[in-house]
Parts: structure tokens; C-alpha cells; sequence
């Protein structure tokens, strides 16, 4: 335990104000046995998300990911920062491209499907989750009701990410079919949860390969459709991820272009809770934007 508190101090010293450095000293002091969750844990992560400065982001988000860690020691079955623990590996992992290390992305996307296997194993029936045959899989995800949408969603998101970074390893690509389940659940149970976040899943599942592949085109199409209208067209994502999963591969330019186009002029202020990944989302676009000649 001292070793926990000790590791806390140091990166709170380092990285964070003498506020947040005071709550940890209170709630880690009160012993492992009844760990209590900081208030601002929650926070950092909504603050995380309106961030515009990904240089800050990418210098600060290892202490929070650190603390994160070291409560967790604690505390391992806690759903609540297991969630807070997949989301943000499942972030930072995503950012580290642009963040110029994207070597770091295998690694934190193992951490991200790591804590969302255990978030998903906090549910009866659902531990154990990638050794279990599909079929029971499937099963036991009928089990689960609307109140544990985030647990679904979140869990599921974090195991795309490792499986996003993989390169195609075989044991990485056999477990989507799982992901592809957990998403239609949380489908069938809140559509528009996260922004219409299992459509967009899905929208770039069925539609990141070639009919003659296996590819769903229309499917993928209607599923983006559908994140766009949930998610009222702010969450700049979905946008980029049409472009570049289903006009790109359906050789539609003119889609391709509008939906880039449509993302770069968005007003960030419009949407403050998604500056970071509006941000991500709009730099991706530009790149994308000045590659069309060479897809089409």
C-alpha cells in the first residue's frame, strides 16, 4: 500500500496542482480495503475531451493513466475505474500517432483490452469473455440490460483498440465477431449511446473491406447514416470514418469530399465536450483531403 501511495505522490507532484494532490492523499491514506474514487476523476476525463492542445494531452495524460493504474492495484474489481481506466488507454492509444510515437499504441492498446475485459467480467457471465466460443458469447450478452449499456459499449471499445493496433495478427482479427456482437447488443438496448458509437463501429466493420471481401457496403452506409443523425452530426469522427470506410472504398469522391469537406468547417465551440477528438478527427480529414487524387 505505501508503495501505491508513494507512486501517486510522485506523478501528482510532478504533473498535477496541490488540490488533487491533497484529495489523493486523503482517499489513498484510507487503506486499500475501502478505496474510495477521487471526485475529480471523472472530471479529468471530460476535461481530457475538451482539450485543443494535443501536445498538453499527449505530455499529461500518462500521469492520470498512472494513477489510474495504482488505484486499480487497489481495487481491481471496480467497475467505475475500470471504465475510467479503458476509456482513457483506449484514447491515448488512439492518439499516439499523433503524438509522434505510434509504436506506444500496441502496448496501451493491450492495457485499453485488458481493462475492458475485466469491465465486461464485472457482469455475471460475461468473464472470461475472449475465451469463450462465440455461440456462448453471443448468448450470454442477452443477459445484459439497458443499465449496463456503458459497460458493453466501453468494454467492447477497448478491445477494438487492441485489436485496431495489431496489424492483422490472426488471434487479434478471430475475436472480431465478439466486438461485432457486443455492438449490436448495445444497439438493440440504447442506439444512440456515445453518439450512436455502436453504429459507427459498425459502420467501418462492414464497410473497411471490398464487397468481393466479405464487405457489406450498404449495410456500412446506413450505419453511419444513423451515427450522423444520433449524434447530430458533431461528433466529427463519424464523418471521417465514412469518408474513408465507405466513399473511399465504393470509389464515391464526391461523398468523400463533402463529408471532409463538412468536418474541416465544423465550429469547434460548437461541441466544447468533443474538442479533443473533433480535433483528431479534423486532422485526419485534412490528410485525407489532400490525398484524393490519389485514391481516385
Amino acid at each position: 500500500m505505501q508503495k501505491i501511495i508513494d507512486q501517486g505522490l510522485f506523478f501528482l507532484q510532478k504533473n498535477w496542482g496541490l488540490a488533487v494532490l491533497l484529495a489523493m492523499i486523503a482517499v489513498l491514506s484510507q487503506g486499500c480495503a475501502s478505496l474510495v474514487i477521487p471526485p475529480m476523476v471523472g472530471p479529468v476525463v471530460k476535461n481530457l475531451n475538451r482539450q485543443a492542445d494535443l501536445e498538453l494531452v499527449c505530455d499529461g495524460a500518462p500521469s492520470y493513466l498512472l494513477l489510474l493504474d495504482s488505484m486499480l492495484v487497489s481495487d481491481p474489481d471496480n467497475a467505475r475505474l475500470l471504465m475510467h481506466g479503458t476509456q482513457a488507454y483506449t484514447a491515448y492509444a488512439s492518439l499516439m500517432p499523433e503524438c509522434g510515437r505510434p509504436e506506444r499504441a500496441v502496448v496501451l492498446g493491450e492495457r485499453a483490452k485488458e481493462y475492458g475485459l475485466r469491465l465486461l467480467g464485472t457482469h455475471p457471465g460475461l468473464g472470461g469473455a475472449n475465451q469463450m466460443p462465440l455461440a456462448g458469447f453471443s448468448e450470454a450478452l442477452q443477459s445484459v440490460g439497458s443499465r449496463e449499456v456503458e459497460k458493453l459499449f466501453w468494454g467492447g471499445y477497448g478491445w477494438a483498440t487492441w485489436i485496431g493496433f495489431s496489424k492483422g495478427a490472426p488471434a487479434a482479427v478471430a475475436d472480431l465477431p465478439k466486438i461485432e456482437e457486443l455492438m449490436l447488443r448495445v444497439l438493440a438496448l440504447d442506439e444512440g449511446f456515445y453518439h450512436g458509437g455502436a453504429h459507427l463501429f459498425l459502420g467501418v466493420y462492414y464497410g473497411s473491406r471490398p464487397a468481393m471481401l466479405g464487405g457489406r457496403p450498404e449495410v456500412s452506409r446506413n450505419h453511419f447514416e444513423k451515427a450522423l443523425a444520433l449524434g447530430d452530426r458533431r461528433f466529427l469522427p463519424t464523418l471521417v470514418a465514412y469518408a474513408e470506410h465507405y466513399a473511399r472504398q465504393t470509389f464515391d469522391q464526391e461523398l468523400y469530399v463533402r463529408l471532409l469537406e463538412e468536418a474541416l468547417a465544423f465550429d469547434l465551440a460548437l461541441a466544447p465536450d468533443l474538442t479533443l477528438p473533433n480535433v483528431l478527427a479534423q486532422r485526419r480529414a485534412r490528410k485525407l483531403l489532400a490525398q484524393v487524387d490519389e485514391f481516385f
